[in-house]
Formats: C-alpha cells, sequence, structure tokens
C-alpha cells in the first residue's frame, strides 16, 4: 500500500536548485562587486586601525568606532565618484 501523505513530484517538474547551485550563481552575476566591496572593507578597516593605534593612540576607543562609521560614506562617495568618472571618460 503506498504511502497517501508523501507528496508527488512529476519527473518532468525541475527540482529546486542547490545551495551549490545558487552561490554559483549569485556568484557568477555578483562576483566582481562582491570583491571589490570585500578589498573597500579591508583596506578601510586597515587604515582607520592603524591611524587609530598609531596617530591615535591615546584617544578614547569611540574615536575607532567614529573611523569605521566613516567608512559608509566613503565607500558609497568613493563608488559613486568612480562611475561618474567612468561615465565622463566614455563621452
Amino acid at each position: 500500500m503506498p504511502d497517501s501523505d508523501a507528496p508527488e513530484t512529476p519527473d518532468d517538474q525541475p527540482t529546486d536548485p542547490s545551495v551549490a547551485d545558487r552561490a554559483r550563481h549569485v556568484l557568477s552575476e555578483n562576483g566582481t562587486g562582491m570583491l571589490q566591496d570585500l578589498l573597500f572593507a579591508l583596506v578601510w578597516v586597515g587604515l582607520a586601525s592603524s591611524l587609530y593605534n598609531v596617530a591615535f593612540s591615546t584617544a578614547p576607543q569611540w574615536v575607532l568606532y567614529m573611523f569605521m562609521l566613516a567608512g559608509i560614506p566613503a565607500y558609497f562617495g568613493f563608488f559613486v565618484s568612480l562611475e561618474m568618472a567612468k561615465e565622463r571618460s566614455a563621452r
């Protein structure tokens, strides 16, 4: 006697892609942008940490947090200006 609670899936219906397939798809579409974001974050955190440890070694901890928060507008400013430069050079 067949199990009546088991869902029936026809053979012609596609199955959901695996996690590896979805990750491969996302990386193929966004890989360069994700790499740029990662590199910007690493450089910014390294610069902010170096500034805090060397130039502002006697400053309170919140100064480091402000340096890190300043990375948000710096990120958008950098990439917006990069896009504007690309558009200007394409003309």
